[in-house]
């Protein structure tokens, strides 16, 4: 009976371990950051982003992070943004499926291509998927008409990894606590 709960405690502790794991944060642009001369359709081409994931946009504050609408987005229309913020580092949980649309609020930036687009995929990004999604929903975010909800997502301004895709918990931290329950299972 004792081993049936030093058991469960083990499942439990490495499902604890694990499903944090699941969430990507991606750092936009890698290496440049959000700046001018950067391709972010390029740059997203290769990524799967699902909700619960995080975008982390590193820059100087000569500019900013402007969520924006679809038509704004493809007009590079500035000054009527979801959010904004200029603080250098800025990171937004993608909390809702859809487009969601960012461009930089600095006049002639978003022109000269510092803009970003991204399709989120409900569900885990734990299993990344190479065929595009054939889902119809949209966000707030995606639509032109100007919406009375909450924002799809949330922003912050944090210090951010250097990494364009790091796990939310270390994935030596979630072996090392796979391997010590297992080891408590044989032992029990």
């Amino acid at each position: 009976m004792a081993s049936s709960s030093v058991g469960m405690v083990c499942l439990l502790l490495v499902s604890w371990m694990v499903v944090p794991s699941l969430a990507k944060v991606y750092t936009v642009g890698d290496t440049p950051g959000w700046t001018t001369g950067v391709d972010y359709s390029t740059w997203t081409k290769d990524k799967t982003f699902k909700v619960g994931d995080s975008l982390v946009f590193n820059y100087p504050t000569s500019h900013t992070v402007d969520e924006v609408s679809s038509s704004d987005y493809s007009t590079c229309t500035v000054g009527n943004a979801i959010t904004t913020d200029n603080s250098g580092a800025t990171t937004v949980a993608l909390k809702t499926a859809g487009t969601h649309y960012f461009i930089c609020g600095v006049v002639g930036h978003c022109a000269n291509g510092m803009k970003l687009s991204v399709k989120v995929e409900s569900g885990s990004s734990a299993a990344p998927s190479k065929s595009p999604s054939s889902s119809s929903s949209s966000s707030p975010a995606s639509t032109d008409k100007p919406s009375t909800s909450t924002p799809s997502t949330t922003t912050t301004t944090t210090k951010a990894p250097d990494s364009s895709s790091s796990w939310s918990v270390s994935p030596f931290m979630a072996v090392v606590t796979t391997c010590l329950a297992l080891l408590v299972l044989v032992i029990s």
